[in-house]
């Protein structure tokens, strides 16, 4: 079999590329790379030299492969049309290519932020799309284009994660370089608000199983942990897995609205856009929980790794890489 992977120099794509070289199935794992090869570096993979933007590597890369994992997109942009160019005009490219080489089996990384926040209950494939940030509405925008392009013969999977974290991940790696420093810093009271997180080769081994679903059709799952969390959790976790203590830092929800906006002021001074936005502020003061029930009922996913098996093997890559 021949796959073809977009994102793959990222944090999830990289793991996914990882999953698919080791897999005898794979004669050949096609990767787009627009620049380095990142954590592809020296790895057994054929690459595409190219961005989403870019048809004929896009065309290139479809080509004869039996299946699709478009995970690219970016989490940060100043605006929705730039989110909407990069999360939605691709993604209906990428289809339509798909469509003209007859290749119908594919799986596109959505996110629980298309869905929108929870509200005391983990949310299901049959909430109404509700999203609250721009990145959140173009990955819905993006959702809805795939249900227009599809075609009858086409076997189109849209994964949905929550939070997702483990080696490589940059991001929510701040909450463990901040506790090594002597504060762990989390939204609200502790207890509230929750929420849902996958450990990346849980979420690797939720795609897997999609891209062994050949039904016609749009086909949506969330793919999360084995439960849901709050920040005492995480934090009592961390501390355990570090043997090291920290204070705990309650920001109020106000608080961290006001932080994110302030920096998103100061750093559009620089023609930057932070990580940590006024929207992004607005999204982690709200509750973010989802349930894979119909992952596990259709697809035979389980989630293995615990909160705290998966913050050890992630401290412990950090470490071995010297990011902490």
């Amino acid at each position: 079999m021949k796959a073809f992977i977009t994102g793959a120099t990222g944090f999830i794509g990289s793991h996914l590329a990882d999953r698919l070289i080791k897999d005898e199935k794979y004669t050949e794992v096609r990767c787009l790379v627009r620049s380095t090869d990142k954590w592809l570096n020296g790895k057994d993979f054929v690459r595409i030299k190219g961005d989403l933007t870019d048809y004929n590597a896009l065309t290139k890369g479809i080509k004869g492969a039996d299946v699709i994992f478009h995970l690219a997109a970016i989490v940060k942009a100043p605006s929705q049309k730039e989110f909407n160019l990069a999360n939605v005009s691709p993604t209906e490219d990428i289809i339509r290519i798909a469509q003209k080489n007859g290749i119908t089996n594919i799986v596109i990384l959505s996110s629980l932020a298309a869905a929108g926040p929870s509200h005391g209950t983990p949310v299901d494939e049959n909430k109404i799309l509700a999203p609250v940030s721009s990145y959140g509405r173009s990955k819905r925008d993006m959702e809805i284009s795939i249900h227009q392009f599809a075609g009858k013969y086409d076997s189109i999977k849209i994964i949905r994660p929550p939070a997702v974290y483990g080696p490589r991940e940059d991001q929510i790696f701040t909450y463990f370089s901040t506790f090594k420093k002597g504060l762990s810093t989390m939204v609200g009271d502790g207890n509230h608000p929750r929420l849902s997180m996958v450990y990346v080769d849980d979420l690797i081994n939720g795609i897997m199983k999609a891209s062994q679903k050949l039904d016609s059709g749009v086909h949506t799952y969330f793919i999360t942990g084995p439960e849901t969390y709050n920040w005492n959790q995480i934090h009592a976790v961390t501390q355990k897995v570090m043997g090291k203590k920290a204070i705990k830092l309650k920001l109020k929800p106000w608080l961290v609205k006001k932080i994110g906006t302030s920096l998103e002021t100061f750093a559009s001074l620089f023609g930057n856009y932070p990580v940590l936005n006024k929207e992004k502020a607005n999204e982690l003061v709200l509750e973010w929980t989802c349930s894979s029930r119909k992952a596990e009922q259709e697809l035979g996913y389980k989630p293995k790794v615990t909160l705290e098996e998966g913050i050890s093997r992630t401290i412990h890559w950090y470490k071995k890489h010297n990011w902490l």
